[in-house]
């Protein structure tokens, strides 16, 4: 890995999930006993990077965690899988939790208490500026404030630098974040919500790239990735076929290992078809930054599906 790589910095969302299992998911004011617990970090923007760093790529996390017993836990964890921390700040209150109800037939119920999340403000952008114009992509979601988002688009759109965009989960964007995304990965339903219509994955990607995108990744889960640039180039990468077992976290493992492709220098087609494979690793296991690949288990996968 060479010295000289810009990093990828992530601005986005730190969270702790909180999973309790039972046989089914209680109604209001029933109590039901629980067959297991486990918290398992998350976050949409903490999944990326921790995606990307197990790849090997240089990764800086901007964000927050909480003054609680949470935070140090999130902080750890990122750093175990060699995200670099330094931008990432304590701030009074609670870390973001998710406390998720898992029912044995798989239904779920899911309350996101966005917590430090929702205090990453323009102002701490600000303070880690210096970082985010150095990087060499820049990704973003949208479990932080949007005018966050807002102001982060403009400083990278100012220091030339590429931003991945996720929009998950999906809510309204102002009009100028169309020209500031170099990559723009919705799935399906995500798609949908901002082109209002279900047209299909070729014809949405145009639509798309008619607001004003630079390219456009459209994730399709078992169909695979279509893959759509301005200037015209497009196409399907097909997925890999394994036995999924837990496809959380699939998209962001996706989205980290994009990044990282493409700043190694592949061309569009061939980071996608990166991305796939990690993903497709990452849907074989438990968890979400749990089943992220290594480098060498990607070249492995690869390798074997040649």
């Amino acid at each position: 890995m060479s010295t000289m790589q810009k990093p990828i910095v992530v601005v986005g969302s730190v969270t702790m999930d909180m999973v309790t299992r039972a046989k089914h998911i209680p109604i209001i004011g029933q109590t039901v006993i629980g067959t297991g617990f486990e918290t398992t970090p998350g976050g949409k923007g903490a999944n990326q990077a921790v995606a990307a760093a197990r790849l090997g790529y240089p990764v800086k996390m901007v964000g927050m965690v909480g003054q609680d017993v949470y935070g140090p836990a999130l902080l750890e964890n990122l750093a175990h899988a060699g995200v670099g921390t330094e931008a990432m700040e304590p701030v009074a209150g609670p870390s973001g939790l998710a406390p998720i109800f898992l029912a044995e037939n798989g239904d779920n119920a899911i309350i996101v208490v966005p917590g430090a999340n929702g205090k990453v403000d323009p102002a701490f952008v600000d303070r880690h500026s210096a970082l985010i114009r150095s990087a060499g992509m820049v990704l973003c979601q949208l479990e932080i404030p949007i005018e966050t988002l807002s102001h982060t688009l403009a400083l990278c759109a100012d220091a030339g630098v590429p931003v991945m965009l996720d929009p998950a989960p999906a809510a309204p964007l102002p009009d100028q974040t169309w020209g500031q995304v170099a990559w723009f990965t919705p799935n399906e339903t995500e798609a949908a919500f901002y082109l209002q219509n279900e047209s299909k994955p070729e014809e949405a990607a145009k639509q798309l790239l008619a607001k004003g995108l630079r390219g456009v990744v459209l994730k399709r889960g078992a169909e695979g990735a279509y893959v759509a640039m301005a200037g015209g180039e497009a196409g399907w990468v097909r997925a890999f076929h394994v036995e999924a077992v837990n496809t959380v976290g699939a998209g962001d493992c996706f989205n980290g290992a994009f990044a990282a492709a493409l700043l190694e220098g592949n061309d569009p087609f061939a980071a996608a078809r990166f991305a796939s494979a990690a993903a497709a690793i990452s849907v074989t296991r438990p968890g979400a930054q749990a089943s992220m690949p290594t480098r060498a288990e990607v070249d492995a996968f690869l390798l074997a599906h040649a």
